[in-house]
């Protein structure tokens, strides 16, 4: 091991001993396009303490997506490390890649990602019978779940018997049902009208107390950024706290 990479090694340990549940260290994203090398992210670092709600900002385009999928393991970076409680995620193999964000990670996105034919019960259940939960239990933990995002009334409602609050909670729920530390969400009230928008903000503030999941949101809302503990504004690659 180089000494770049064990004082990496070390540092991860220490954050993870301190609390710190999230970590990237370096992070470098590039993509190439007909030739050309777009820089997305670069020399990035970040760190997100346990139970923290932490808002990223920027302009349209500016890699707030990308830099969620990275914190998320959906892509790789290519340069730098990214550290889940201490561990390396990109040196995981993909079954335990594939076990982590099921288990330790929720998403949610702009999109509700729903699906059609399926009740909102049935949506919910997915990721625990993913996870070979046994049906019983996978049906009685997504009712409590969307008992806890306020759709008790709406359990065997399909998305089209929705409304988009609703389906967005519904999506929430998906991604909560198996107790994850860390949820990543992008845009969640892009598509929401501002009333709508304010009870889901509501919703993130409630399950990051009720359940102590770790936060981390982008976000263009104004109002749902102040209203985390911490704001980070992405430019140019990197993270800048926001005044």
């Amino acid at each position: 091991m180089s000494g770049a990479m064990a004082e990496r090694g070390a540092v991860s340990a220490a954050a993870a001993a301190q609390g710190i549940l999230l970590s990237a260290q370096g992070i470098g994203k590039t993509f190439h396009d007909a030739g050309r090398e777009i820089v997305v992210l670069s020399g990035l670092d970040l760190a997100v303490a346990a139970g923290e709600e932490l808002a990223i900002v920027g302009q349209s385009g500016v890699g707030k997506s990308t830099l969620l999928h990275l914190l998320g393991s959906l892509e790789r970076p290519t340069a730098g490390k990214v550290f889940f409680a201490g561990r390396d995620l990109f040196a995981m193999d993909e079954r335990e890649m594939a076990e982590f964000r099921n288990r330790e990670l929720g998403f949610v996105f702009q999109f509700h990602y729903l699906l059609g034919d399926f009740s909102a019960l049935e949506n919910v259940m997915m990721p625990a019978l993913i996870a070979r939960m046994a049906e019983r239990e996978a049906r009685e933990r997504a009712a409590r779940t969307l008992t806890l995002v306020g759709l008790a009334d709406k359990l065997h409602r399909r998305p089209a018997e929705l409304s988009g609050g609703e389906q967005q909670r519904v999506a929430v729920a998906r991604a909560v049902v198996l107790g994850p530390r860390l949820l990543l969400a992008d845009e969640p009230t892009g598509n929401l009208d501002p009333h709508t928008a304010d009870e889901v903000h509501d919703l993130f503030h409630h399950l990051n107390r009720e359940l102590r999941v770790t936060l981390v949101i982008a976000t263009h809302n104004e109002r749902l950024s102040r209203s985390m503990t911490r704001t980070l504004r992405l430019r140019e690659g990197r993270l800048f706290p926001e005044t």
